[in-house]
């Protein structure tokens, strides 16, 4: 099964995605994991990432494009993937489309995480103490929340009119939205 998993920041997209991604036998590919190992290892894509990442911007199309292109390579994507943080703009969609494109396939489902915007802020101030990650301050989070909804969201319009969006309420417990999101999918 090839899926999207979408939601604003903290909407626990990464936690469930790992969950989805066991059950179903298929890579999880986060693309912020990608950029957050580079950053962490100093590589030239994570100098380059950290530069908007520390001022709560997207990567550049051109730069995730070519990093998620790549990892669709690999083996374990042969047979479906779940993809995390991508795509999120309009051309990252069409790009997707024209990858898949070539080897017959296409996404199938798009699950869609809702969850109330001061609850999020909550859950990413706490995120950032446990897990000491600097780009989630309450600047970076208003900033990340905000371009989510203005250049994000837009694609869930998209999804919609494929047919292929599944709203999941991400509210509750990791095991009470697990549950919700595999009703969702029919496991």
């Amino acid at each position: 099964m090839r899926l999207l998993i979408m939601g604003p920041p903290g909407a626990g997209k990464g936690t469930q995605a790992v969950n989805i991604a066991k059950t179903l036998n298929i890579p999880h590919i986060s693309t912020g994991d990608i950029y957050r190992e580079n950053m962490k290892n100093e590589t030239p894509l994570g100098l380059e990432a950290k530069v908007f990442y520390d001022k709560g911007m997207y990567v550049p199309d051109e730069i995730t494009n070519r990093i998620v292109e790549d990892r669709l390579t690999w083996d374990d994507a042969k047979n479906g993937f779940l993809l995390d943080g991508y795509p999120r703009t309009i051309d990252q969609v069409n790009f997707l489309d024209q990858i898949l494109s070539k080897k017959s396939q296409k996404i199938e489902k798009v699950l869609e995480l809702t969850i109330d915007i001061p609850v999020v802020v909550e859950r990413l101030l706490k995120r950032a103490q446990e897990q000491g990650r600097i780009d989630d301050t309450k600047e970076v989070i208003t900033k990340r929340l905000e371009v989510y909804a203005s250049s994000t969201a837009p694609l869930l319009a998209e999804y919609k009119n494929r047919g292929i969006l599944v709203q999941v309420d991400g509210m509750g417990s990791v095991s009470e939205v697990e549950e919700k999101i595999n009703f969702a999918l029919g496991n």
